[in-house]
């Protein structure tokens, strides 16, 4: 049976000008998670990422700690299914179909740093809208768009596979979102209301047998807990 990591990108530029930038410290837990792979004896035979900086450098200081202790690693691929939701086309889509109910909403998403658990609710108010697709949304937009893309990577990451392959696929949070709702079931709602759980860096495992894809874990961040610094432990 082979095993899939799902990696959430390391802390990026939360509030900046551009997000997708690691952080000094999105830098330390992917260094960290590398170390961690290293002592628990896992070799990865393929590693991907989409291609937003964010996950690639987290890819990047990830496997440059194999490396570092003269272990085999796996170039880095590229396959854009992995990459983030747009989340800025669905704020301008969905922000002025929500501003009679939420007049400040624009002010909180421009200044996420003024009231974080404000910035916080509007975003997971929007998230929510959008995924249960009461809206006209554009269908290259669509949650359901999203997911299919998404799958149709799991796909080709699996038709080229060996069975016992051991896999990381660095990514983002909506992304991991989206494969809970493929292969648990669970409504994009309930998915959603695990998303705001997933710490960076933290890895969720599926075990897979041909196209059998199975959820054996998720969000562990043992690498992380185990350097007991709280201020590793972050969700953006």
């Amino acid at each position: 049976m082979g095993s899939i990591y799902l990696i959430r990108h390391g802390q990026a530029s939360f509030g900046a000008d551009d997000y997708d930038v690691l952080s000094p410290l999105g830098v330390q837990q992917a260094q960290q998670l590398g170390d961690y792979l290293i002592e628990t004896g896992v070799t990865l035979n393929t590693c991907l990422s989409g291609n937003l900086r964010r996950q690639k450098d987290t890819a990047m200081a990830t496997l440059a700690r194999f490396a570092e202790a003269n272990l085999p690693a796996p170039e880095l691929s590229i396959d854009s299914a992995f990459n983030e939701i747009d989340a800025d086309a669905v704020i301008r889509f969905i922000v002025p179909l929500i501003l009679k109910d939420e007049p400040n909403a624009i002010n909180s998403l421009r200044n996420p740093l003024q009231d974080k658990a404000e910035f916080q609710r509007i975003f997971a108010m929007i998230m929510q809208r959008w995924s249960a697709e009461i809206d006209d949304v554009p269908t290259h937009l669509r949650w359901s768009t999203f997911v299919q893309t998404v799958d149709a990577g799991l796909q080709r990451v699996l038709n080229d596979a060996a069975p016992d392959d051991h896999i990381g696929i660095v990514t983002s949070g909506g992304t991991i979102t989206a494969f809970l709702h493929l292969l648990t079931g669970l409504t994009a709602d309930k998915a959603f209301d695990l998303n705001w759980q997933i710490v960076n860096t933290s890895l969720s495992r599926l075990k897979f047998r041909g196209d059998s894809v199975v959820l054996a874990s998720f969000n562990s961040h043992a690498h992380l807990d185990l350097l007991k610094n709280k201020k590793l432990i972050t969700y953006r």
